[in-house]
């Protein structure tokens, strides 16, 4: 075993290490150590460790005051280095993990937040507060104010408690803000009481009375009227109040006054603070102006001028129309009659609106514009007036029919003359008259003819009706008897007045043709020299007119007499002097209603479109004569000369007179065809001898009913024309057989037969309202074209080849049928044979007289 370790030398080593740290040179010298030698060691460390200890217990005691110093600051330090160390951690984890930099920011602008709300809700509950001890002063104050009787410096103080009120920002379920609110109710309630008391001290309308009375100052004297507009304001009844007292106003003095159809009426007067009627008044514009001006003015006059627009819009709203409607309007005449009060009427208003917009009242348009526009109020009431009377005219029926003359001059050769005394107008007519010059003329002529030309002499191309003015289109210069005319074509009134819906072209009338071959040639000349000659003669007749031309004239007379009155330079009519073309164009217009309404009504009676036909030409006849003798009259200014233009409406009464006349013809000839059958052949009828006699009936009643109503050669034109629409139907069924035997010969013979006993009607006696004499020749053919046409037919239907040849080639029946008519009707009736070739071979031949 080795050798054991000096104890010593442990215990120094371990010594050394533990102060020093230092370590023996000679370590690996040292034996091992084992348990049991370190106990002197373990003692020597203890023992040095006593002694360490007591020296620095020493240096403790020493040095006892700079180590708290040190200590103190070591902990400062230490604390300094944490918190460093802290700050470092801290700044290491935010740039490690930003999201945790973010909320925290967040979180102390949160934080910022509300603060800055705590310190707003601070200041406005300090300012509600303050609100609410002001709206409680002015209360206060209010209340005792009213208490005092100062009224309105109570409503000025309450007025501005309540803008106070509003302007706290407090919600208004805030116990404090209604218990303020119920305050102020109560409070305006009560001053209300006194101000309502206080008004009606002021303005006071007793409508039992009729009076009305308005103070400048309430009894107590410490309120104005002005102060009370404030008043009604604050209480939001400036609309109300007034409208409350324009109500009474109008109920009490102005509607009594302005009632247009009461049968005594009283004048207002205002003296002092009071409104009420005087004594009686008539119905004048002038006086009801006067009184109007007296209500307007004291409104205006007492009332505050803040106050006074409210109250004008009301009451001009509703005193205006009345006043043009049911006083003004009926000033104003429809003639030059009472033109004097009107024109006063007119100047009066002007001063009337003047004067109001003078004291503040506006809303006065309508009655600025009724007296600038007076003149075409007259001028509409005129028109007006006008065309009532027509329509209320017509709509009383054509009344009971009178006699008219027509008379008509002519400038006719001695050959016309002689033809027309004996023929057509001539002899259809009244009378006529001759000049002296007439009886040697014909003498002359019967010197220079032999009879028998004189018996051959042929009638005029123009038919009698022709010489009352001709129905052929070319006629443009002649204004009597029926005439074709278009779909008011020459409708100039009916442009005038907006266009009527004239679009159907009635049928022209007919006209006569020619009954005798032409003169020759030689005649002709023979005459001319005589033809040369000219004489007048003048044509007189009677036809009937109903009651309704003569107003009609009367009433465009009386209209042109006022429109010449208006050129007039004297100034007796400068009011309404601009109005005279208006004045001028209203007989257009009375005469395009009469045209546009009258067919209804006329037609109501027998014979109406007759009659319509003979009004509209008579007042054409009589216009015409009014516009002849207006140019020749010296009492007519230049002016007035030049704005009278009846031609056109002349022109359009011809033409509708014409239409009315062919409408009638129209519907009579469709009557008649009706009666025939219409489309049916009359031929193929099981009954047509009835059917020819229902015609003829029909003609004869039509006779009957125009008889009393058309002038003679008019009667005669239309009922020829009727005779003639018969002829023509039972011609063309005839000439559309194929074949007639002799049994259907004889029996359209007599069908022809009964037709043609309408010759009857048209006797020269009978024409010319004569006795009758014997053997007289029936003027039938002069009317009815096709008249001697069927009384042929009916020659040539009985004869035989034979007869047949000698009409054509010796006698007229060339003059009305053409060869082929004939040579079809020979076809249809013989047979065809050698004979029958040859007969007509030999018409073929011979050349017609009509070529």
């Amino acid at each position: 075993m080795a050798a054991a370790m000096d104890p010593v030398k442990i215990g120094d080593a371990i010594m050394a290490f533990a102060l020093n740290g230092r370590f023996p040179e000679d370590a690996d010298t040292l034996p091992p150590v084992s348990g049991t030698d370190l106990q002197p060691a373990i003692d020597s460390l203890s023992k040095a460790g006593v002694e360490l200890e007591a020296e620095i217990h020493q240096i403790n005691e020493e040095t006892k005051d700079d180590v708290s110093v040190w200590a103190k600051n070591a902990k400062s330090l230490q604390e300094d280095i944490i918190r460093s160390k802290t700050m470092a951690n801290e700044i290491s984890r935010q740039s490690e993990a930003p999201d945790v930099s973010g909320e925290a920011i967040l979180d102390a602008e949160e934080k910022v937040e509300f603060i800055n709300r705590e310190v707003q809700y601070s200041q406005q509950l300090h300012e509600v507060l303050r609100g609410i001890k002001r709206v409680n002063g002015l209360l206060n104050q209010a209340e005792q104010a009213l208490a005092d009787r100062r009224i309105l410096e109570s409503l000025r103080l309450l007025e501005e408690s309540w803008a106070a009120l509003d302007n706290v920002n407090a919600a208004r379920s805030c116990r404090v803000i209604r218990l303020l609110d119920v305050r102020a109710f109560e409070l305006k309630s009560a001053a209300y009481e006194v101000f309502d008391q206080t008004w009606k001290s002021m303005v006071n309308v007793d409508v039992d009375s009729c009076k009305i009375t308005i103070r400048d100052k309430s009894e107590d004297g410490k309120m104005s009227l002005a102060d009370a507009a404030i008043g009604l304001k604050a209480y939001k009844e400036v609309d109300e109040r007034l409208e409350q007292l324009w109500h009474n106003l109008n109920t009490s003095i102005v509607s009594p006054r302005m009632n247009y159809k009461a049968t005594s009426l009283k004048s207002i007067s205002a003296i002092a603070n009071e409104l009420s009627f005087a004594g009686s008044t008539d119905h004048s514009i002038d006086s009801l102006l006067t009184d109007l001006e007296t209500v307007f003015l004291f409104v205006a006059k007492k009332l505050p001028a803040d106050l006074l627009p409210n109250f004008s819009s009301q009451m001009v709203a509703d005193v205006m129309p009345k006043l043009i409607d049911e006083w003004l309007n009926t000033v104003v005449p429809s003639s030059l009659q009472n033109m004097d009060t009107f024109q006063h009427a007119i100047h009066r208003t002007q001063k009337f609106y003047t004067i109001l917009g003078e004291n503040g009242y506006s809303g006065l348009e309508r009655i600025t514009t009724w007296a600038e526009k007076a003149p075409m109020t007259w001028l509409g009431k005129c028109r007006d007036t006008a065309l009532d009377g027509m329509r209320n005219r017509l709509a009383g029926g054509i009344g009971a029919p009178k006699q008219v003359e027509k008379v008509e001059k002519h400038m006719v050769t001695v050959a016309e003359g002689k033809e027309l005394a004996t023929t057509g107008a001539g002899a259809a007519a009244d009378t006529a008259d001759w000049n002296e010059d007439w009886g040697d003329a014909w003498n002359e002529e019967q010197a220079a003819e032999p009879s028998e030309e004189a018996e051959d002499t042929p009638m005029d191309d123009d038919d009698g009706a022709d010489a009352w003015g001709g129905w052929d289109d070319d006629a443009e210069d002649k204004q009597d008897g029926p005439k074709p005319e278009t779909a008011a074509a020459d409708d100039d009134g009916a442009d005038a007045w907006g266009g009527w819906d004239d679009d159907t072209a009635p049928e022209p009338a007919p006209k006569a043709k020619p009954t005798a071959k032409p003169k020759p040639a030689k005649a002709v000349q023979k005459s001319k020299p005589q033809l040369e000659q000219t004489r007048e003669l003048i044509l007189k007749e009677t036809y009937s007119i109903s009651s309704m031309p003569e107003p009609v004239l009367e009433l465009i007379f009386s209209i042109l007499e006022d429109g010449q009155a208006l050129t007039k330079e004297d100034g007796e009519y400068s009011l309404v002097a601009g109005t005279a073309p208006g004045l001028f164009g209203l007989p257009t217009f009375a005469l395009a209603l009469f045209r546009a309404i009258s067919p209804h009504y006329y037609s109501l009676g027998v014979g109406g479109n007759m009659y319509l036909y003979n009004d509209a030409m008579y007042l054409a006849e009589k216009l015409g004569e009014f516009s002849n003798n207006w140019k020749e009259r010296e009492d007519i200014t230049p002016r007035a000369q030049a704005m009278l233009r009846l031609d056109n409406d002349i022109k359009t009464l011809q033409s509708f007179a014409n239409r009315s006349y062919a409408a009638e013809m129209s519907i009579q000839r469709t009557v008649l065809q009706d009666l025939l059958g219409d489309s049916q052949s009359l031929l193929q009828q099981d009954e047509m001898e009835a059917a020819v006699e229902s015609g003829t009936a029909r003609i004869r009643t039509m006779a009957s009913t125009w008889e009393t109503i058309l002038a003679r050669s008019v009667w005669s034109q239309a009922i020829g024309s009727l005779a003639d629409t018969l002829a023509t139907r039972l011609i063309s069924d005839v000439l559309e057989m194929s074949s007639i035997g002799q049994e259907e010969a004889y029996n359209i013979a007599k069908l022809i037969s009964a037709a043609t006993e309408l010759d009857d009607l048209f006797l020269p006696s009978k024409l010319g309202d004569t006795e009758p004499i014997e053997d007289e020749v029936p003027a039938t053919a002069q009317y009815a074209p096709n008249w001697l046409r069927l009384k042929y037919l009916s020659e040539v239907l009985q004869s035989n080849l034979n007869e047949v040849k000698y009409l054509w080639c010796d006698s007229e029946l060339s003059l009305y049928f053409t060869v082929d008519e004939v040579v079809d009707l020979i076809k249809a009736s013989f047979e065809d044979n050698g004979r029958t070739r040859d007969t007509i071979r030999e018409i073929r031949a011979k050349q017609p007289l009509s070529a």
